[in-house]
């Protein structure tokens, strides 16, 4: 018997209710969906684990007000009796211990994971770690993967009873579910449960390839990186020949006439212009990571032609370090890492530069960073003449010198970090 259409508007459910179990449905499909696919990433899939647990929280909130308002308002009554109406209502209680039982169970494992990854909620909310003993962390996670494959079984029986009683018994079930009663409109419903799959899975595929590094828009470029074991093989091979073009520079510069005029003899003071970049990439067990800095800052007196009257200073505002993730920010700003609230700039200086190849130069100097100062090589090569000059360069900076690296969240994480820039410099003296 198929019920006319006052009794139908009477069995529906509130507006509410049916807002959040369409919203909520297609949301559990999304998280299950992203949440299998996420061991076969790996470390790649940080933002797909963000993200993750940022929906699993939104579904563990939207359930409570779903289980809230089925207790508040009243509901249809039950179509069916006995075995039929037992399994009907055991799946639907089923089906709401799965929604709040998972993103809990999610939450419990986070907080007693070994390396404590903080959570911010769709890259804004923080989400505090659980006071729980991190020896329970295999029982929660085995609990999450079995309550995602339970809540797919539960998701199976509760569409194919629906199904059922739409079809088979012909009572106009799902009407129960749908603002009007239009079969247009519980399609276009029924579309979002495998749209939701369709969505997680696609969230999967940007993993395929390795994080790209934010592209800082300076205001102020940076200074005269070094390139250090990043060079390019060609300036490798340059700089194994370079002692002689050293010798050569070094010796031209003495010969130079001692009544060669102040003007000649001072070297020329460089402007770092807009529009250069400052990298950094560190490698964690088969993948990587790439940051930026947004600002930084430095003074530059050298003349190339003469690279041992070098006087080099760059400054690194660290709270513009960026990893173009909310979350993995904010842990690099933190006092594991950077702690750039307490030491809110690096600096690098130098007074010692040479020649290594027509092009190409190293620098002796140090580097100050988080309180510590130790002693650093840098290479880098210049091109163009003339008053404007184009600077590549990078270096490999040891993290664990600087206690940049300190707690749990470090592990994995390779103590070597490359350092790669680009800029160009002018100078108002024609060289």
């Amino acid at each position: 018997m198929v019920p006319n259409t006052k009794t139908a508007r009477a069995m529906r459910y509130s507006l509410a209710a049916i807002f959040l179990h369409w919203l909520i449905a297609a949301a559990l499909l999304f998280q299950i969906a992203l949440g299998l696919g996420l061991e076969d990433l790996g470390a790649k899939a940080f933002a797909q684990y963000q993200l993750h647990k940022s929906v699993g929280m939104a579904i563990l909130l939207l359930s409570l007000l779903r289980f809230g308002l089925r207790l508040a308002l009243p509901r249809p009554p039950s179509l069916e009796s006995g075995f039929p109406g037992f399994l009907a209502s055991s799946v639907h209680a089923g089906l709401y211990v799965f929604m709040i039982g998972a993103p809990l169970t999610g939450w419990m494992l986070v907080s007693t994971a070994e390396i404590k990854v903080p959570t911010l909620i769709f890259g804004t909310v923080p989400l505090p770690h659980l006071p729980l003993p991190d020896g329970l962390h295999a029982v929660f996670s085995g609990a999450h993967e079995v309550a995602a494959f339970l809540g797919l079984a539960l998701i199976a029986l509760h569409i194919a009873g629906a199904l059922r009683h739409h079809w088979l018994l012909r009572d106009g079930l799902l009407y129960r579910m749908t603002p009007v009663r239009s079969w247009l409109v519980a399609a276009l419903l029924i579309v979002l449960v495998p749209a939701g799959w369709a969505a997680g899975r696609a969230m999967l595929t940007p993993q395929e390839s390795a994080p790209v590094s934010p592209r800082p828009l300076m205001s102020n470029p940076a200074p005269a990186q070094p390139v250090e074991n990043g060079v390019a093989p060609a300036a490798e091979a340059e700089a194994e020949t370079g002692t002689d073009a050293a010798t050569q520079a070094e010796a031209t510069a003495e010969e130079q006439p001692e009544e060669a005029s102040p003007e000649a003899v001072l070297p020329p003071r460089w402007t770092i212009l807009p529009g250069g970049r400052l990298d950094f990439t560190a490698s964690y067990r088969a993948d990587s990571y790439k940051g930026a800095f947004s600002r930084w800052s430095g003074t530059i007196v050298m003349d190339p032609d003469r690279p041992e009257t070098a006087d080099i200073r760059i400054e690194i505002d660290m709270m513009s370090a960026n990893m173009g993730d909310a979350t993995q920010t904010s842990m690099l700003l933190g006092e594991d890492f950077f702690a750039a609230s307490q030491f809110a700039t690096a600096v690098f200086r130098t007074s010692k530069v040479r020649k290594t190849g027509p092009d190409g130069f190293q620098a002796d100097g140090t580097v100050s960073m988080k309180g510590v100062t130790a002693a650093q090589t840098l290479r880098f090569a210049l091109s163009g003449t003339g008053a404007r000059r184009h600077v590549t360069g990078s270096a490999t900076i040891d993290r664990n010198r600087f206690d940049v690296g300190t707690g749990t969240s470090a592990q994995g994480i390779a103590p070597s970090v490359t350092v790669n820039f680009a800029f160009d410099a002018s100078t108002s003296r024609a060289q």
